[in-house]
């Protein structure tokens, strides 16, 4: 089980052959790493279900290898999203090896050795995570790295760049993706963790852009700016890539719309005012100084409730983005501007409400 979706293994891959599994897609949502939070977001996991869905088909219209296999209706039917007449949660999809790098503590740091991956292994999912950058808003990691010591051009930029700005042409970053606590590293640190050669670096990179298009084109029908995604890969028992998990949702990309952020940043912003919040930095911080790999043991609170007017409406931006990015309209809810409209008026009311 994973924080907002569940794995079912209906056949186990081998070494050099793939399974087969299926996503069951939550109403449970996630923030700043923590894993399930107390409350559920009605039918967020069908509109997350569908929409990736839409666009791993639309990645395979244009040749780009995906894992995915189809949807799966309540009579364990396979379809494709225009065969649906009604939201579903559950998506099967070819199942790759997971290797995960084992953790150690060196002089009080927390240290992994991937040394499991080698550069004949096949059929296993990439510890990486890729993530493309559109532009660079307010609250983008790219400003705390940058005064921590990240260089413009380390970014392939070629000044210091100021919060809002849009990107010419797109950053594409690199993360770990098995560690307790993601960790950005440089593209040739990513290289050598899991024995990639400049080929396979340069095809994970094509395909990224490719996927950041794509997602944007779409987007753009339900007139959302795609500002950042995460991508995720996989070699296949042929060592060739493909992508897996999901691309393209409001939990995977960060869209706005006129401004307004329209994803799971809703909740990120919700929740940074909070005192909860303040104790996640704090024990994260506290976990890294000691090696400590588990870092929500030393946090002091546990996350509040969402305000319920705000679990309202994010439930029906969920529904509503996934009508209008798919142009399937399952779901009943309002449209996606006049949802908007009602949360600037919640956002100007608590605003007041606090100053």
């Amino acid at each position: 089980m994973g924080s907002v979706k569940d794995l079912e293994v209906i056949k186990k891959p081998k070494r050099n052959e793939m399974g087969v599994g299926r996503f069951h897609f939550s109403d449970r949502y996630s923030v700043f790493d923590w894993g399930r939070m107390p409350d559920l977001i009605e039918g967020k996991g069908e509109a997350l279900c569908i929409m990736g869905a839409y666009c791993f088909e639309k990645l395979e219209d244009r040749g780009i290898k995906t894992h995915y296999r189809g949807l799966v209706l309540p009579d364990g039917k396979l379809v494709r999203t225009e065969d649906l007449e009604f939201p579903v949660n559950v998506m099967e999809f070819y199942l790759v090896n997971v290797y995960r790098p084992k953790a150690r503590s060196e002089a009080g740091k927390l240290t992994y050795d991937y040394s499991i991956y080698t550069p004949n292994l096949t059929n296993f999912l990439i510890p990486l995570e890729i993530i493309y950058r559109n532009s660079l808003p307010e609250d983008s990691s790219i400003f705390r790295r940058l005064k921590m010591g990240l260089k413009p051009e380390d970014l392939g930029l070629d000044h210091y760049p100021k919060p809002g700005e849009k990107l010419k042409k797109p950053i594409l970053d690199v993360s770990t993706k098995l560690e307790e606590k993601d960790r950005y590293i440089t593209w040739e640190e990513a290289k050598k963790l899991v024995n990639l050669t400049d080929e396979e670096v340069e095809e994970i990179r094509e395909k990224t852009l490719a996927i950041d298009e794509l997602i944007t084109e779409i987007a753009s029908k339900a007139s959302l700016e795609n500002e950042d995604g995460k991508v995720e890969f996989a070699f296949d028992p042929n060592r060739e890539l493909m992508v897996v998990d999901v691309v393209g949702t409001l939990d995977e990309c960060r869209f706005t719309y006129n401004g307004l952020h329209v994803s799971k940043e809703i909740a990120r912003i919700y929740y940074r005012k909070t005192e909860w919040y303040k104790d996640v930095e704090e024990a994260k911080r506290i976990a890294e100084s000691r090696g400590i790999e588990n870092w929500r043991n030393l946090c002091k609170s546990q996350p509040p409730r969402l305000d319920p007017q705000l679990k309202q409406l994010i439930s029906n931006l969920y529904k509503a983005v996934a009508n209008e990015f798919t142009g399937l309209n399952l779901f009943e809810a309002p449209k996606l501007n006049v949802i908007l409209k009602e949360y600037r008026d919640y956002l100007s009311r608590r605003l007041g409400n606090e100053s």
